[in-house]
């Protein structure tokens, strides 16, 4: 069974989790035109490599950043995310 460790849970069952998506900085919505927006929303470089993806473990709705390797499917890392302003 393929296995995946939350910051807060402990090594778990991939099962209890869903992928969020890359992690990408969102342009600012009160200066970006629509056809940047676009690119934003629709666009990916799908280009096999590391990765830093949003994880969210669903039984304790933790979400959290995990490094993955897109080519092996390998996850070197996950940690919390902080917002700092």
């Amino acid at each position: 069974m393929k296995m995946m460790t939350c910051p807060i849970n402990g090594t778990r069952p991939i099962s209890e989790f869903i992928c969020g998506g890359e992690v990408r900085s969102m342009p600012d919505p009160q200066t970006v035109d629509d056809a940047m927006w676009a690119e934003y929303v629709f666009n990916r470089t799908s280009v096999p490599g590391m990765k830093q993806e949003w994880w969210c473990h669903t039984p304790s709705n933790t979400w959290f950043i995990a490094e993955r390797n897109t080519l092996t499917d390998e996850v070197l890392r996950t940690y919390l995310y902080l917002f700092i302003r």
